[in-house]
């Protein structure tokens, strides 16, 4: 009595273009189908030279993974948040960068995506949140402390109860925990989705939906999920002082969330004409280059 929406990726390899062997043939069109789910899944990719040197870049990524938490190689980073009411610090993001021994900061757009497609990204995350929120407690103020949430992550079991202890054995108030998620944690299943956020909003923590615009169902979500604060994508923010329809699209967000009772934040403010923008039009906060780039704790002024 179900009506269901299947999808497939798809990894092609052609003979005798891309091999004569089986065991080859099979291997490629495995690399191409690892190259179509990293492209955003549902569709198919044709096996290309130069993706085995990919592929195994990043296997070699993986395994290098598997030594950075127990070699302490990655670190957090902290990129502040102004309150435009007050014009002061409001909090902080954190945020993981990895300080590789032999080829020094990698990315996170490089890393991220291997980590949750080989499943460390569970370990990592919890990395991240218990250093953050030990990090919060002990040495950045009043304010609250943003933690991205990965889908792998949110929907691990014992997420919650992770959480709760690790709020316990910290110290951090939970009201000054924000836990910033993606749409796509919301599209995989929206029902346990629901029941997370429920449960955590029950322990007091909030939750921010980030790159809000950039999602095919962003606006839907805003009433069926419980939100605190919506994070405004920087594509909108960087094109405010030079098109007008991307001032039209910020003030329909901010007098949306404003409705709905929830913290606007202006993600990517980098100019003074961006923030006079955003503060006219009633924006709660800002985060971005014009008030500082993520810096280490020991960095920040």
């Amino acid at each position: 009595g179900l009506r269901i929406h299947p999808s497939a990726s798809i990894g092609v390899a052609i003979c005798p273009r891309d091999g004569l062997q089986g065991e080859q043939l099979i291997s490629r069109a495995d690399t191409a189908l690892y190259h179509a789910k990293n492209s955003g899944r549902n569709r198919y990719s044709i096996f290309e030279l130069g993706m085995d040197q990919e592929l195994r870049r990043r296997q070699m990524l993986e395994a290098d993974m598997a030594d950075a938490i127990e070699q302490n190689q990655f670190e957090l980073y902290f990129q502040p948040r102004l309150d435009l009411a007050s014009t002061s610090i409001s909090g902080y993001e954190a945020l993981i960068r990895w300080n590789h021994p032999s080829k020094g900061l990698v990315s996170p757009a490089d890393f991220i995506p291997v980590a949750e497609n080989s499943g460390k990204i569970i370990a990592i995350g919890n990395w991240v949140m218990e250093t953050a929120c030990r990090m919060a407690a002990e040495k950045l103020g009043e304010g609250t402390i943003s933690v991205n949430v990965s889908p792998r992550q949110f929907a691990e079991k014992g997420f919650v109860e992770t959480l709760e202890l690790l709020l316990d054995n910290t110290g951090l108030a939970p009201e000054r925990l924000e836990i910033e998620i993606t749409e796509s944690i919301l599209i995989e299943d929206d029902r346990l989705a629901v029941a997370i956020l429920n449960r955590l909003k029950a322990l007091g923590v909030r939750v921010a939906l980030d790159d809000f615009g950039t999602g095919y169902s962003s606006l839907a979500y805003l009433s069926r999920f419980p939100f605190d604060t919506i994070k405004i994508d920087r594509s909108f923010v960087e094109n405010l002082k030079n098109e007008e329809d991307a001032v039209a699209i910020v003030d329909t967000i901010i007098r949306l969330g404003r409705a709905l009772d929830m913290r606007l934040v202006a993600e990517g403010v980098e100019e003074v004409t961006e923030l006079e923008i955003l503060a006219a039009r009633g924006c709660h906060e800002i985060q971005g280059y014009l008030l500082g780039r993520p810096a280490p704790f020991e960095h920040l002024q």
